[in-house]
Protein backbone atom coordinates (compact mmCIF):
# COMPACT_ATOMS: atom_id res chain seq x y z
CA UNK A 1 0.00 0.00 0.00
CA UNK A 2 1.37 3.40 -1.02
CA UNK A 3 1.46 6.33 1.43
CA UNK A 4 -1.46 7.93 -0.42
CA UNK A 5 -3.49 4.73 -0.08
CA UNK A 6 -2.57 4.39 3.59
CA UNK A 7 -3.81 7.88 4.46
CA UNK A 8 -6.89 7.46 2.26
CA UNK A 9 -7.70 4.24 4.12
CA UNK A 10 -7.74 6.28 7.32
CA UNK A 11 -10.09 8.78 5.70
CA UNK A 12 -12.42 5.98 4.62
CA UNK A 13 -12.53 4.60 8.17
CA UNK A 14 -13.48 8.06 9.40
CA UNK A 15 -16.23 8.35 6.78
CA UNK A 16 -17.80 5.08 7.96
CA UNK A 17 -18.30 6.50 11.45
CA UNK A 18 -21.38 8.34 10.16
CA UNK A 19 -22.94 5.26 8.55
CA UNK A 20 -26.69 5.72 8.34
CA UNK A 21 -26.69 9.37 9.43
CA UNK A 22 -25.61 11.56 6.50
CA UNK A 23 -28.41 11.08 3.96
CA UNK A 24 -29.15 12.82 1.67
CA UNK A 25 -25.42 13.57 1.69
CA UNK A 26 -22.66 10.99 1.14
CA UNK A 27 -20.34 9.65 3.82
CA UNK A 28 -17.02 11.50 3.55
CA UNK A 29 -13.83 11.43 5.59
CA UNK A 30 -10.71 13.63 5.47
CA UNK A 31 -7.16 13.45 6.84
CA UNK A 32 -4.65 16.34 6.89
CA UNK A 33 -1.00 15.34 6.63
CA UNK A 34 2.26 17.26 6.93
CA UNK A 35 5.65 15.61 6.45
CA UNK A 36 4.13 12.17 6.80
CA UNK A 37 2.31 12.95 10.07
CA UNK A 38 -1.43 13.31 10.53
CA UNK A 39 -2.25 16.77 11.88
CA UNK A 40 -6.04 16.76 11.53
CA UNK A 41 -8.96 14.38 11.04
CA UNK A 42 -12.60 14.90 10.21
CA UNK A 43 -15.73 13.34 8.80
CA UNK A 44 -19.17 14.52 7.79
CA UNK A 45 -21.43 13.78 10.76
CA UNK A 46 -24.88 14.52 9.31
CA UNK A 47 -26.66 16.60 6.67
CA UNK A 48 -26.35 20.30 7.47
CA UNK A 49 -23.22 19.81 9.59
CA UNK A 50 -19.74 20.88 8.42
CA UNK A 51 -18.21 18.71 5.74
CA UNK A 52 -15.26 16.42 6.35
CA UNK A 53 -12.67 18.86 5.01
CA UNK A 54 -13.84 21.66 7.31
CA UNK A 55 -13.88 19.25 10.27
CA UNK A 56 -10.29 18.21 9.52
CA UNK A 57 -9.15 21.84 9.26
CA UNK A 58 -10.83 22.63 12.58
CA UNK A 59 -9.25 19.58 14.20
CA UNK A 60 -5.78 20.71 13.07
CA UNK A 61 -6.44 24.19 14.47
CA UNK A 62 -7.51 22.74 17.84
CA UNK A 63 -4.29 20.77 17.96
CA UNK A 64 -2.25 23.89 17.21
CA UNK A 65 -1.01 22.76 13.79
CA UNK A 66 -0.42 25.12 10.88
CA UNK A 67 -2.23 23.87 7.79
CA UNK A 68 -0.48 25.91 5.08
CA UNK A 69 1.52 23.58 2.85
CA UNK A 70 -0.20 20.41 4.11
CA UNK A 71 -1.82 17.64 2.06
CA UNK A 72 -5.44 16.68 2.62
CA UNK A 73 -6.84 13.26 1.77
CA UNK A 74 -10.58 13.28 1.06
CA UNK A 75 -12.73 10.29 0.12
CA UNK A 76 -14.83 12.35 -2.34
CA UNK A 77 -14.16 15.45 -4.42
CA UNK A 78 -14.63 18.62 -2.32
CA UNK A 79 -17.86 20.48 -3.01
CA UNK A 80 -17.61 23.72 -4.98
CA UNK A 81 -21.13 25.11 -4.65
CA UNK A 82 -23.18 26.70 -1.89
CA UNK A 83 -25.74 24.45 -0.22
CA UNK A 84 -26.44 24.13 3.49
CA UNK A 85 -22.75 24.88 3.95
CA UNK A 86 -20.20 27.01 2.00
CA UNK A 87 -17.98 25.35 -0.65
CA UNK A 88 -15.16 23.23 0.77
CA UNK A 89 -12.93 24.27 -2.13
CA UNK A 90 -12.90 27.83 -0.77
CA UNK A 91 -12.07 26.63 2.74
CA UNK A 92 -9.10 24.64 1.42
CA UNK A 93 -7.83 27.59 -0.61
CA UNK A 94 -8.06 29.94 2.37
CA UNK A 95 -6.24 27.45 4.57
CA UNK A 96 -3.30 27.26 2.18
CA UNK A 97 -3.42 23.49 1.55
CA UNK A 98 -0.80 22.67 -1.07
CA UNK A 99 -2.06 19.27 -2.25
CA UNK A 100 -5.47 17.59 -2.39
CA UNK A 101 -5.79 13.83 -2.89
CA UNK A 102 -9.29 12.50 -3.56
CA UNK A 103 -10.47 8.92 -3.85
CA UNK A 104 -13.49 9.53 -6.10
CA UNK A 105 -14.77 12.37 -8.25
CA UNK A 106 -18.19 13.84 -7.42
CA UNK A 107 -20.68 11.58 -9.26
CA UNK A 108 -23.09 14.46 -9.91
CA UNK A 109 -22.73 15.23 -13.64
CA UNK A 110 -23.26 18.93 -12.90
CA UNK A 111 -20.27 19.04 -10.56
CA UNK A 112 -18.00 16.14 -11.55
CA UNK A 113 -14.42 17.41 -11.69
CA UNK A 114 -15.39 21.06 -11.31
CA UNK A 115 -14.12 21.31 -7.73
CA UNK A 116 -10.82 19.70 -8.67
CA UNK A 117 -10.37 22.12 -11.56
CA UNK A 118 -11.00 25.11 -9.29
CA UNK A 119 -8.33 23.83 -6.91
CA UNK A 120 -5.85 23.39 -9.77
CA UNK A 121 -6.55 26.91 -10.99
CA UNK A 122 -5.69 28.13 -7.48
CA UNK A 123 -2.25 26.48 -7.79
CA UNK A 124 -3.04 23.45 -5.62
CA UNK A 125 -1.72 20.06 -6.71
CA UNK A 126 -4.60 17.63 -7.20
CA UNK A 127 -4.45 13.85 -7.49
CA UNK A 128 -7.36 11.43 -7.69
CA UNK A 129 -8.02 7.70 -7.76
CA UNK A 130 -6.46 6.47 -4.50
CA UNK A 131 -8.83 3.72 -3.24
CA UNK A 132 -11.50 4.95 -5.66
CA UNK A 133 -13.33 1.60 -5.75
CA UNK A 134 -13.58 1.49 -1.96
CA UNK A 135 -14.96 5.02 -1.87
CA UNK A 136 -17.52 4.29 -4.58
CA UNK A 137 -18.67 1.14 -2.76
CA UNK A 138 -19.07 3.11 0.48
CA UNK A 139 -21.49 5.52 -1.23
CA UNK A 140 -22.97 3.27 -3.90
CA UNK A 141 -26.53 4.26 -3.00
CA UNK A 142 -25.79 8.01 -3.05
CA UNK A 143 -23.82 7.70 -6.28
CA UNK A 144 -26.69 5.90 -7.99
CA UNK A 145 -29.36 8.28 -6.72
CA UNK A 146 -27.48 11.48 -7.55
CA UNK A 147 -27.17 10.36 -11.19
CA UNK A 148 -30.48 8.52 -11.73
CA UNK A 149 -32.76 10.04 -9.05
CA UNK A 150 -34.09 6.58 -8.21
CA UNK A 151 -33.19 4.53 -5.14
CA UNK A 152 -30.44 1.96 -4.97
CA UNK A 153 -32.31 -1.25 -4.12
CA UNK A 154 -31.01 -3.94 -1.78
CA UNK A 155 -33.03 -7.16 -1.58
CA UNK A 156 -32.77 -8.69 1.91
CA UNK A 157 -34.03 -12.07 3.00
CA UNK A 158 -33.45 -14.52 5.86
CA UNK A 159 -34.04 -18.14 4.87
CA UNK A 160 -33.28 -21.78 5.39
CA UNK A 161 -30.55 -23.44 3.37
CA UNK A 162 -33.20 -24.56 0.86
CA UNK A 163 -34.47 -21.03 0.38
CA UNK A 164 -37.59 -21.00 2.56
CA UNK A 165 -38.61 -18.02 4.70
CA UNK A 166 -41.51 -19.61 6.57
CA UNK A 167 -43.39 -22.84 7.06
CA UNK A 168 -46.62 -23.49 5.20
CA UNK A 169 -48.49 -22.14 8.25
CA UNK A 170 -46.44 -18.94 8.23
CA UNK A 171 -44.08 -19.65 11.15
CA UNK A 172 -40.82 -17.73 10.61
CA UNK A 173 -39.52 -16.54 14.01
CA UNK A 174 -36.74 -17.11 14.14
CA UNK A 175 -35.13 -18.89 11.20
CA UNK A 176 -31.80 -17.13 11.64
CA UNK A 177 -29.90 -16.48 14.87
CA UNK A 178 -29.40 -13.32 16.93
CA UNK A 179 -26.11 -12.39 15.24
CA UNK A 180 -27.83 -12.37 11.84
CA UNK A 181 -30.71 -10.32 13.20
CA UNK A 182 -28.25 -7.78 14.60
CA UNK A 183 -26.65 -7.41 11.17
CA UNK A 184 -30.09 -7.04 9.59
CA UNK A 185 -30.56 -3.99 11.81
CA UNK A 186 -27.23 -2.63 10.57
CA UNK A 187 -28.60 -2.96 7.04
CA UNK A 188 -31.68 -0.99 8.10
CA UNK A 189 -29.43 1.65 9.62
CA UNK A 190 -27.76 2.19 6.25
CA UNK A 191 -31.03 2.50 4.33
CA UNK A 192 -33.39 5.45 3.95
CA UNK A 193 -36.47 3.25 3.76
CA UNK A 194 -37.54 -0.33 4.46
CA UNK A 195 -40.20 -1.88 2.23
CA UNK A 196 -42.46 -4.91 2.72
CA UNK A 197 -45.61 -6.22 1.12
CA UNK A 198 -48.99 -6.28 2.80
CA UNK A 199 -48.81 -10.08 3.17
CA UNK A 200 -45.84 -9.62 5.50
CA UNK A 201 -47.83 -7.07 7.50
CA UNK A 202 -50.78 -9.44 7.79
CA UNK A 203 -48.62 -12.41 8.76
CA UNK A 204 -46.02 -10.84 11.08
CA UNK A 205 -47.23 -7.34 12.07
CA UNK A 206 -43.63 -6.04 11.90
CA UNK A 207 -42.47 -2.69 13.27
CA UNK A 208 -39.53 -2.26 10.83
CA UNK A 209 -37.80 0.04 13.31
CA UNK A 210 -34.20 0.16 14.51
CA UNK A 211 -33.91 -1.52 17.90
CA UNK A 212 -30.92 -1.97 20.17
CA UNK A 213 -30.27 -5.64 20.83
CA UNK A 214 -27.34 -7.98 21.50
CA UNK A 215 -24.72 -7.19 18.86
CA UNK A 216 -26.29 -3.93 17.69
CA UNK A 217 -26.79 -0.57 19.34
CA UNK A 218 -28.78 2.20 17.68
CA UNK A 219 -26.46 5.22 17.29
CA UNK A 220 -27.51 8.65 18.44
CA UNK A 221 -29.06 11.16 16.02
CA UNK A 222 -30.18 8.61 13.41
CA UNK A 223 -32.68 10.13 10.94
CA UNK A 224 -36.12 8.54 10.94
CA UNK A 225 -36.25 5.69 8.43
CA UNK A 226 -39.33 5.58 6.23
CA UNK A 227 -41.40 2.39 6.39
CA UNK A 228 -43.17 1.44 3.15
CA UNK A 229 -45.99 -1.04 2.58
CA UNK A 230 -46.95 -2.21 -0.91
CA UNK A 231 -50.71 -2.75 -0.62
CA UNK A 232 -52.53 -2.88 -3.93
CA UNK A 233 -55.99 -3.47 -2.41
CA UNK A 234 -55.60 -1.32 0.76
CA UNK A 235 -55.77 -4.33 3.08
CA UNK A 236 -53.40 -2.95 5.73
CA UNK A 237 -55.12 -3.27 9.14
CA UNK A 238 -55.63 0.03 10.93
CA UNK A 239 -54.48 -1.61 14.16
CA UNK A 240 -51.15 -2.92 12.88
CA UNK A 241 -47.95 -1.49 14.28
CA UNK A 242 -46.92 0.33 11.14
CA UNK A 243 -50.18 2.30 11.16
CA UNK A 244 -50.76 2.72 14.90
CA UNK A 245 -47.39 2.92 16.69
CA UNK A 246 -45.46 6.04 17.75
CA UNK A 247 -43.45 6.02 14.51
CA UNK A 248 -46.51 5.96 12.22
CA UNK A 249 -45.56 9.35 10.77
CA UNK A 250 -42.74 7.52 9.00
CA UNK A 251 -45.09 5.00 7.35
CA UNK A 252 -45.97 5.25 3.68
CA UNK A 253 -48.64 2.95 2.25
CA UNK A 254 -48.58 2.56 -1.53
CA UNK A 255 -52.07 1.65 -2.70
CA UNK A 256 -53.31 0.70 -6.16
CA UNK A 257 -55.66 3.05 -7.97
CA UNK A 258 -58.38 0.37 -8.04
CA UNK A 259 -58.51 0.00 -4.23
CA UNK A 260 -61.70 0.65 -2.25
CA UNK A 261 -61.97 4.44 -1.69
CA UNK A 262 -63.29 3.94 1.86
CA UNK A 263 -60.25 1.85 2.79
CA UNK A 264 -57.97 4.41 1.18
CA UNK A 265 -59.55 7.22 3.19
CA UNK A 266 -59.24 5.27 6.45
CA UNK A 267 -55.52 4.66 5.90
CA UNK A 268 -54.91 8.19 4.67
CA UNK A 269 -56.31 9.55 7.93
CA UNK A 270 -53.50 7.82 9.84
CA UNK A 271 -50.42 7.61 7.62
CA UNK A 272 -48.97 8.99 4.41
CA UNK A 273 -50.48 7.31 1.35
CA UNK A 274 -49.91 7.52 -2.37
CA UNK A 275 -52.04 6.09 -5.15
CA UNK A 276 -50.01 4.20 -7.70
CA UNK A 277 -50.86 2.87 -11.15
CA UNK A 278 -51.11 -0.89 -11.45
CA UNK A 279 -49.50 -3.34 -13.83
CA UNK A 280 -50.91 -6.87 -14.06
CA UNK A 281 -52.88 -6.31 -10.86
CA UNK A 282 -49.92 -5.11 -8.78
CA UNK A 283 -48.25 -1.80 -7.95
CA UNK A 284 -46.24 -0.57 -10.93
CA UNK A 285 -42.72 -0.57 -9.49
CA UNK A 286 -41.27 1.17 -12.53
CA UNK A 287 -43.54 4.12 -11.70
CA UNK A 288 -42.93 3.91 -7.95
CA UNK A 289 -39.12 4.05 -7.87
CA UNK A 290 -38.82 7.59 -9.36
CA UNK A 291 -41.51 8.75 -6.91
CA UNK A 292 -39.45 7.44 -4.00
CA UNK A 293 -36.37 9.07 -5.48
CA UNK A 294 -38.15 12.43 -5.39
CA UNK A 295 -38.59 11.85 -1.64
CA UNK A 296 -34.77 11.66 -1.35
CA UNK A 297 -34.92 7.93 -0.68
CA UNK A 298 -31.48 6.97 -1.91
CA UNK A 299 -31.22 3.46 -0.48
CA UNK A 300 -34.30 1.24 -0.41
CA UNK A 301 -34.08 -1.99 1.60
CA UNK A 302 -36.67 -4.48 0.36
CA UNK A 303 -37.32 -7.02 3.11
CA UNK A 304 -40.05 -9.06 1.47
CA UNK A 305 -41.89 -11.29 1.43
CA UNK A 306 -41.23 -13.63 -1.43
CA UNK A 307 -43.78 -12.16 -3.84
CA UNK A 308 -42.45 -8.63 -3.35
CA UNK A 309 -38.82 -9.70 -3.76
CA UNK A 310 -39.76 -11.54 -6.93
CA UNK A 311 -41.50 -8.46 -8.32
CA UNK A 312 -38.36 -6.36 -7.81
CA UNK A 313 -36.11 -9.00 -9.38
CA UNK A 314 -38.46 -9.57 -12.32
CA UNK A 315 -38.63 -5.81 -12.92
CA UNK A 316 -34.83 -5.58 -13.02
CA UNK A 317 -34.78 -3.16 -10.08
CA UNK A 318 -32.49 -4.92 -7.59
CA UNK A 319 -28.90 -3.71 -7.37
CA UNK A 320 -27.58 -5.72 -4.41
CA UNK A 321 -28.59 -8.88 -2.57
CA UNK A 322 -28.26 -9.40 1.18
CA UNK A 323 -29.25 -13.00 1.94
CA UNK A 324 -28.94 -14.78 5.28
CA UNK A 325 -28.90 -18.60 5.27
CA UNK A 326 -29.62 -20.63 8.40
CA UNK A 327 -28.50 -24.26 8.78
CA UNK A 328 -32.05 -25.59 8.55
CA UNK A 329 -34.07 -27.42 5.91
CA UNK A 330 -37.83 -26.89 5.62
CA UNK A 331 -38.68 -28.54 2.32
CA UNK A 332 -42.24 -28.88 1.15
CA UNK A 333 -44.02 -27.36 -1.81
CA UNK A 334 -46.16 -25.17 0.43
CA UNK A 335 -43.33 -23.70 2.50
CA UNK A 336 -42.88 -20.05 1.64
CA UNK A 337 -40.04 -19.21 -0.70
CA UNK A 338 -37.64 -16.30 -0.30
CA UNK A 339 -38.16 -15.34 -3.95
CA UNK A 340 -41.49 -16.46 -5.33
CA UNK A 341 -43.27 -15.04 -8.38
CA UNK A 342 -43.23 -16.50 -11.89
CA UNK A 343 -39.52 -17.13 -12.00
CA UNK A 344 -37.29 -16.63 -15.02
CA UNK A 345 -37.88 -18.83 -18.03
CA UNK A 346 -34.22 -19.32 -18.87
CA UNK A 347 -30.79 -18.93 -17.34
CA UNK A 348 -30.08 -16.21 -19.89
CA UNK A 349 -32.95 -14.12 -18.50
CA UNK A 350 -32.06 -14.68 -14.85
CA UNK A 351 -30.06 -11.97 -13.04
CA UNK A 352 -26.42 -12.81 -12.53
CA UNK A 353 -24.36 -11.71 -9.54
CA UNK A 354 -20.83 -10.39 -9.16
CA UNK A 355 -18.56 -9.14 -6.38
CA UNK A 356 -19.87 -11.92 -4.16
CA UNK A 357 -18.89 -11.62 -0.49
CA UNK A 358 -19.71 -13.98 2.36
CA UNK A 359 -19.29 -14.02 6.12
CA UNK A 360 -20.54 -15.94 9.12
CA UNK A 361 -22.91 -14.68 11.79
CA UNK A 362 -22.97 -17.36 14.42
CA UNK A 363 -24.03 -20.54 12.61
CA UNK A 364 -25.63 -18.56 9.76
CA UNK A 365 -24.06 -17.65 6.43
CA UNK A 366 -24.52 -14.15 4.99
CA UNK A 367 -23.97 -13.55 1.27
CA UNK A 368 -24.07 -10.17 -0.44
CA UNK A 369 -23.44 -9.53 -4.12
CA UNK A 370 -24.08 -6.95 -6.80
CA UNK A 371 -26.74 -7.73 -9.37
CA UNK A 372 -25.30 -7.42 -12.85
CA UNK A 373 -28.53 -7.29 -14.77
CA UNK A 374 -30.45 -4.62 -12.87
CA UNK A 375 -31.94 -3.27 -16.10
CA UNK A 376 -33.85 -0.25 -14.80
CA UNK A 377 -33.17 2.78 -12.61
Amino acid sequence: MTPDERFMAQALRLAKRAYGRTSPNPMVGAVLVREGQVIGRGWHHKAGAPHAEVEALADAARRGHAVAGATIYVTMEPCCTYGRTPPCTEALMRAGVSRVVVAAVDPNPRHAGRGLELLRQAGITVDSGALAAESQRLNEAFNHWIVNRTPWVTAKSAMTLDGKIATASGESKWITGPASRAHAHRLRLGADAVLVGVETVLADDPSLTLRTQPGFRVPAAVPLKRRIILDTRARTPLGCRLVSDEARASTLVVVGESADPAKIAALQARVMLILAPEREGRIDLQWLLPELGQMSIQHLLVEGGGTVLAAFFESGLVHRTAFFYAPRILGGEESRRSVAGRGFRSLAEAPSLTDVESRRFGEDLFITARVVRATSG
